[in-house]
Order: C-alpha cells, then sequence, then structure tokens
C-alpha cells in the first residue's frame, strides 16, 4: 500500500512539474470606450467564456479624482496607463495627440524585452499611433524597441478600407485587426501582444447609448472570441499557458453616452475580463484599476521589476502576493500621516521618502528609509523635519507590494479674478 501511496505521489510531482515548465505567453486587448454598464447588460458570449475561467471585474481608471494624479478619461491616455502602469502625471499622455510621452516611465514590453531580448512582442492595431508613438516603436528614446510582428495602419488604407460617412469601415478594420491577431497566435504564438479596437468608441460618439452602439459592442465580441479560440488551439497543440486581459480605455457620459474625458462616475467606472482569475486578497475584495494589468501580466511572464520601476507603478498585481493596500499621505507640521490596509498583517512594512523627483528625466531618486513597521500598524507617522521640501515620495516595501504616493506642497498659482 505504502508502494501505491509513493508511486501516486511521485505521479503527482512529475505532472506538477511538468505544468511548471509550459512556456508562459500573454496578450492584453483594449476594446475602446465601453463603461461597465454596457458590457453587464449584453448578451457577450466571448467575454462570458473567458471570464467563467477566470473572472470579470469591475475596475477604474482616471487616477485621484482631484489629486494630483487625475488623469483624463480619453483613449490614449487610457492606453498609456495600462502600457506604463502610471497615471498622466507620469507618463505624460494627456491627449490623443501624444504630444510628449514621458519615455522614462517603460512600457510592460521594454521591460520585457529588457529582461529577454530574445523574446517576441506582436502589436495588432486600428491605430497607427499606439506602436510609433506610445510604444515608441524604433525611436532612441525607448532603446530602439522594435516589434516583431505587427498589423497596423489600417486606418490610412482607403483603398482597402474606403471611408464612409457611417464609420463602418472602422468595423472593417478592427475585424482584420483582430483576424492578424488570431493568425500570429495560431502561427508565430508572440510571447506578448497588444490587440487594440476602435469601433466601439466610433459609435458610441456618433450615436451614444443607442442600439447602433450595442450592436458594436456584440460585434466587437465576436472578434474577441476570434482570438480566444486562436489562444484555445494554440494550448492544446503547443502545450502553453496564455494569459489574457480584455479592458477598455474609458467609459462614457451619463447623460447621453456620446462623450467622455470627464471625471464622472460612468466615464471612470470600467471593467477588466481575464482567463486567469486573481489568487491573492487584493485582488479578491477590492476594485482593480487598469494600471494593475502591468504588475500582473509581469509576474504571469516572470518579469522582474526594477526597484526603481517598482516605486513609480500606480498598479499592483492581481496575481501574486500582496501585503499592502490603499496607501494614503497626509502632511502636517513637518510630520506625514502615511496609511494603508494591511493584507497579511505580519509582513513588514518598509518605509522610504524621497525630496527629489529625478526619476521623469531618467536619473535616480534619492530615498531615505524612515521606518520599518508591521504591516498590521495599519499607519504611521514620519517626523520630516530634517527633510525640509515642497515635494516628497512617499513608499511603501514590502516582501510583496511595492505601493508609493506623492505630496507637492508647492504654492499654487491663484487664477486671475474675472470679475
Amino acid at each position: 500500500m505504502k508502494k501505491l501511496v509513493l508511486i501516486g505521489c511521485s505521479i503527482l510531482l512529475t505532472l506538477s512539474l511538468v505544468a511548471q515548465k509550459k512556456t508562459r505567453k500573454a496578450v492584453f486587448i483594449i476594446v475602446d470606450g465601453i463603461a461597465a454598464d454596457i458590457i453587464e447588460r449584453e448578451n457577450l458570449p466571448a467575454l462570458k467564456a473567458i471570464a467563467s475561467q477566470g473572472a470579470y471585474y469591475r475596475a477604474w481608471l482616471g487616477g485621484e479624482k482631484g489629486g494630483y494624479s487625475q488623469t483624463p478619461t480619453i483613449s490614449a491616455v487610457g492606453y498609456n496607463s495600462v502600457l506604463t502602469g502610471t497615471w498622466a502625471n507620469k507618463h505624460n499622455v494627456w491627449g490623443n495627440g501624444i504630444e510628449a510621452p514621458n519615455y522614462f516611465y517603460p512600457t510592460i514590453f521594454r521591460l520585457l524585452k529588457n529582461q529577454y531580448p530574445q523574446k517576441k512582442i506582436g502589436i495588432f492595431s486600428s491605430w497607427l499611433d499606439n506602436r510609433t508613438k506610445l510604444i515608441g516603436d524604433g525611436l532612441a528614446a525607448t532603446g530602439f524597441i522594435k516589434a516583431d510582428y505587427v498589423a497596423d495602419g489600417f486606418e490610412l488604407d482607403t483603398i482597402r478600407f474606403p471611408h464612409d460617412k457611417e464609420h463602418r469601415y472602422m468595423e472593417r478594420i478592427d475585424q482584420a485587426v483582430a483576424q492578424a491577431a488570431a493568425d500570429h497566435i495560431t502561427q508565430y504564438g508572440p510571447d506578448l501582444s497588444w490587440v487594440y479596437m476602435q469601433y466601439t468608441d466610433d459609435m458610441g460618439h456618433m450615436h451614444g447609448d443607442h442600439p447602433e452602439y450595442f450592436k458594436a459592442v456584440r460585434e466587437m465580441d465576436q472578434k474577441i472570441g476570434l482570438i480566444w479560440n486562436a489562444i484555445k488551439e494554440r494550448e492544446k497543440k503547443q502545450g502553453e499557458e496564455w494569459l489574457i486581459y480584455i479592458t477598455t480605455d474609458h467609459g462614457r457620459d451619463a447623460a447621453t453616452g456620446k462623450g467622455h474625458g470627464g471625471q464622472s462616475y460612468r466615464e471612470r467606472n470600467i471593467w477588466i475580463v481575464t482567463n486567469k482569475a486573481g489568487d491573492n486578497t487584493y485582488s479578491k475584495f477590492f476594485k482593480p484599476a487598469n494600471t494593475d494589468i502591468l504588475p500582473s501580466i509581469a509576474h504571469f511572464l516572470s518579469i522582474q521589476l526594477p526597484v526603481e520601476v517598482k516605486r513609480e507603478l500606480d498598479g499592483q498585481s492581481l496575481l501574486g502576493p500582496s501585503v499592502i493596500t490603499n496607501m494614503q499621505v497626509n502632511y502636517f507640521q513637518e510630520k506625514i500621516d502615511v496609511s494603508w490596509t494591511a493584507l497579511d498583517k505580519n509582513a513588514e512594512v518598509k518605509i522610504l521618502v524621497s525630496t527629489t523627483n529625478n526619476f521623469k528625466t531618467g536619473k535616480a531618486d534619492e530615498y531615505k528609509e524612515l521606518a520599518r513597521v508591521p504591516a498590521g500598524k495599519g499607519s504611521y507617522i514620519l517626523d520630516v523635519s530634517g527633510l525640509p521640501s515642497e515635494f516628497y515620495k512617499v513608499v511603501l516595501e514590502t516582501p510583496g507590494t511595492t505601493l508609493n504616493r506623492w505630496i507637492d506642497l508647492t504654492p499654487k498659482k491663484e487664477k486671475a479674478s474675472t470679475d
């Protein structure tokens, strides 16, 4: 009997080791301009099938409303928050013009390539600027990163996709993008891919909360199904393990559904669908942000984030260890009141402070460790009288989570009176 038990244990161990050796790959999809309430009201079989294997999350974006990180609910801004895991005050994309992105905040693609230069990335997009401006394909400022597989720029091809007033050409472009993504996944299996589709936002702007918009959302789901089927086939034939995240870049205004860009609940209230349910306390009990996608992908793909990058991220992973969340800071009388929600009360929290913001120019910030306390304490008051400044970065470091907040005491300029 003991021999049979030992054989059984040996088989289980072998199967476990085989599972661990599976090559991991990831894809994230951004479908433009769909508020969470729309996703929840429509019949979307592909998203439902993916979520049944993992999770559907109500999520949020837009930074801290009224705070230093408040971020416009605009398309390119939302894309870059996913790509960099930071809000607009850091990545510096404030509109669709993408005028001066701060490439010192690396995208998930650069983080992957920096550690694994041999790994392949794919960009499948209805908008050329996603690759050329946001990712910075081929630019010196991004280390000349190059996508290995590309299908984009279709919006410039008026021969194959003649533009019509109803914008149905964008639906055909999205179809081409989804098909290209599915084909490349099937044939090449890029290690990390981004798929972007635009048509839903076009219909939102044109029609608002109207059957034409809802139809576009259902058509989007069919395209997601193409990609999902390719992933399942790839997993079956190649023995790989894939992670997929699907989300949106903003919601819609409450009045008509035609607009976005503001800070209303419906514009900030988004969603995330994934085939891998979060396995930590944060993912189970807290509403995630779109900035959480980068650290989650990094964890899944075993990307070791540099310490200086972790100290800048505005998201935290839905996968792996979670020790603290909900960090807050408040300055008073040369003191900083720091608080957090403990998820592992026995872990140690290291509190660091910097009075510099050199990271935004590609240089190192100077941090001082001011305290170490148990996570279960939940708060700590720092004496910063020895660090006089109008600006502070406060970082909480734990074995599984790194969080940061800024304090800006710079006098704000008064607006000129119009009376």
